[in-house]
């Protein structure tokens, strides 16, 4: 059997899942506006294990999702992921965060934007067909009344963005998906076990995540 632990800690939901062959079988996570994931990670993981009635012998990989996002919880998730990887000797899998958080939207037709709050009006965000096709790769951009106007297409926003986005971007196809606030380690599963089954995995030595921005420390100007 091939179990994979995914683990996604890209915005302020920590979440660790379990997957069988592709199916979340054990789902850890939380969601607080105080960042916890370095107190909540390692304890998730191993309720996760022993819920699922499982060894860390038994894992043939670990993902975790690649970003972007919070800088502290990529960096947190990266690093645990690493580690146990390295302990297992096991191949680390990366998965786009915004794929993540793009498949909790089941559509039959149309676009999903996934979009990940930067500050002020910026987002990060990326642009996906029903079935999770890449129609626009991820980047950074400023929301504004003529953002995605050349899209005719019902567009779903999923996000932690709503809230902002909604007082300008107010087309009728525009469709908010407000339940799907945040990236889930559940909805990792399936999209880790399609790269397991091609080993399409990364370097655990020098795998970085995808910030997208520079990470940026200012100091006072008094």
């Amino acid at each position: 059997m091939s179990y994979i632990l995914n683990i996604e800690t890209s915005t302020k939901n920590c979440s660790v899942a379990i997957a069988k062959e592709g199916k979340t079988i054990v789902c850890k996570e939380i969601a607080e506006e105080g960042y916890s994931h370095a107190e909540r990670l390692h304890v998730f993981i191993e309720e996760s294990l022993k819920e699922a009635g499982i060894n860390y012998k038994d894992l043939v990989a670990i993902a975790v999702s690649q970003g972007p996002g919070s800088y502290t919880g990529l960096r947190i998730g990266v690093s645990a992921a690493k580690g146990l990887c390295f302990a297992l000797g096991i191949p680390l899998i990366a998965v786009d965060t915004m794929q993540t958080l793009a498949a909790q939207a089941h559509i039959s037709d149309g676009l999903i934007v996934p979009m990940i709050d930067a500050r002020r009006m910026e987002v990060y965000s990326a642009i996906f067909g029903p079935n999770l096709e890449t129609i626009r790769a991820t980047q950074a951009e400023v929301i504004t009344e003529v953002s995605f106007d050349d899209l005719a297409e019902t567009i779903y926003f999923v996000g932690d963005c709503a809230e902002k986005c909604k007082t300008v971007l107010t087309k009728e196809n525009f469709v908010f998906l407000d339940e799907f606030k945040y990236p889930s380690a559940k909805e990792m599963s399936s999209l880790s076990f399609d790269k397991y089954k091609i080993s399409d995995t990364v370097d655990v030595a020098y795998f970085e995540p995808y910030y997208l921005k520079d990470f940026m420390i200012t100091t006072s100007k008094k």
